[in-house]
């Protein structure tokens, strides 16, 4: 009897698929018998992923392109369709912050950077709905499909400092539970989208903020820590079954869910 959780020969992209989280939950779904599409913006980051994982399987490819431009993206679906024939899946794990969009610690509101608070904007809203419509048309075509968003801790709490990026993941939420009551009606639950919001992991992007150069924590990492049960940040393979399960069969009768993985953060009042 095949497994509820069984994911083997599934075609799965995966944008952003060079970075700390993405990259390594590609890895593991080629390990548990996915067909992995690695999509990023850089080449030689690619390669650099690729080559690991083409030791694990070879049902596995990568396509450079950015997630704001739709004619890359649509070239990409055509590559994935020519190779394998369908899309089963999409995880849209792209996005990020800059400096320019988060307040230092003496400033103020008013001196945000509204092009750095725009850049910021459209890498995370419309890079979640831009690859979402390529590759959904895939999934509909297929006549089924399974999207999955990567929302944040900041989307629907507010964090200080992060405006641009906190903005932006709550507008993802609501385009993951607007865009499952939309495919929902129109394919009788064929097609599902979910969204998983990760709690505090160190990457590229937030070591500095979180970390101090001998590895001891800021005042900011610290006072996340303390707002964190489990009293640590978390490690890249602990959003991997949580993703597993939403790309899977046990999962059929779930769509339109933001899914914490973050340590019990969001249930902590911090009493």
């Amino acid at each position: 009897m095949q497994s509820l959780f069984d994911i083997g020969g599934r075609v799965v992209v995966i944008t952003g698929a060079t970075g700390v989280l993405a990259s390594s939950t590609a890895d593991y779904l080629l390990k548990q018998g996915a067909w992995v599409v690695y999509l990023g913006r850089t080449q030689a980051k690619l390669d650099a992923v690729l080559e690991k994982a083409r030791r694990t399987s070879e049902h596995c490819m990568g396509i450079a392109c950015d997630v704001l431009d739709r004619p890359g993206m649509e070239e990409a679906r055509k590559l994935v369709l020519a190779k394998w024939g369908r899309v089963d899946a999409l995880i849209n794990a792209a996005g990020g912050n800059q400096p320019g969009a988060t307040l230092g610690p003496d400033a103020s509101f008013f001196d945000l950077n509204m092009d750095a608070y725009n850049q910021v904007i459209s890498l995370n809203l419309q890079g979640t709905v831009i690859p979402t419509m390529v590759f959904g048309e895939a999934m509909m075509a297929g006549g089924k499909g399974c999207v999955i968003n990567f929302s944040s801790m900041a989307a629907d709490r507010a964090l200080t400092r992060v405006i641009g990026y906190s903005n932006a993941k709550a507008a993802v939420n609501n385009f993951t539970q607007w865009l499952a009551v939309e495919f929902a009606r129109k394919t009788k639950g064929a097609i599902r989208v979910n969204a998983i919001a990760p709690g505090f992991f160190l990457s590229d992007q937030n070591r500095t903020l979180l970390t101090c150069e001998d590895g001891s924590l800021t005042a900011r990492g610290q006072s996340i820590i303390d707002k964190t049960p489990f009293g640590r940040f978390g490690a890249a393979h602990e959003v991997h079954g949580t993703i597993h399960y939403l790309l899977s069969d046990a999962a059929a009768f779930v769509t339109g869910v933001v899914m914490p993985v973050d340590g019990g953060f969001s249930a902590f009042s911090g009493v």
